[in-house]
């Protein structure tokens, strides 16, 4: 998040001094609709992986099922990529999906760094689920 705060900070800025230069139009009723759903399907996600979090990480447990059996990084990439971008088109930007794709890319640096502890903690069975990761290259 950190990596990505300057971007935010940056486009809002832009944003608001710039409106129509950021504008998407409206949005159109179709890319209105489309966001919609995307954004509710990105909080879900995000909210589901969370709940995932606080009932089984404090108990130690590897959290392979739900989104987690989807993507080894569901909270990142469902903000990342269903959320941010497709609340950015109902504001009527696409500076979300300029800081989303910035977002996901900062969480793809980190992400090794996590992998590698989930590793050492978990051995075979991270190796396990690793491998199982239905879309292991979000």
């Amino acid at each position: 998040m950190l990596a990505t705060l300057p971007f935010v900070i940056v486009g809002v800025i832009l944003n608001a001094a710039f409106p129509s230069v950021f504008s998407v139009g409206g949005p159109p009723e179709a890319l209105r609709v489309i966001s919609i759903v995307v954004s509710i399907v990105g909080v879900a996600v995000w909210l589901w992986s969370a709940a995932l979090i606080l009932l089984r990480v404090p108990r130690g447990e590897l959290i392979t099922t739900g989104p987690f059996a989807w993507v080894k990084h569901p909270i990142y990439t469902s903000v990342a990529l269903l959320v941010i971008p497709w609340v950015g088109f109902l504001l009527d930007t696409w500076l979300g999906a300029v800081l989303g794709i910035v977002l996901y890319l900062a969480s793809r640096r980190f992400a090794p760094g996590e992998e590698a502890e989930l590793s050492r903690t978990f051995g075979p069975a991270w190796d396990r689920y690793a491998a199982s990761v239905k879309l292991a290259w979000l």
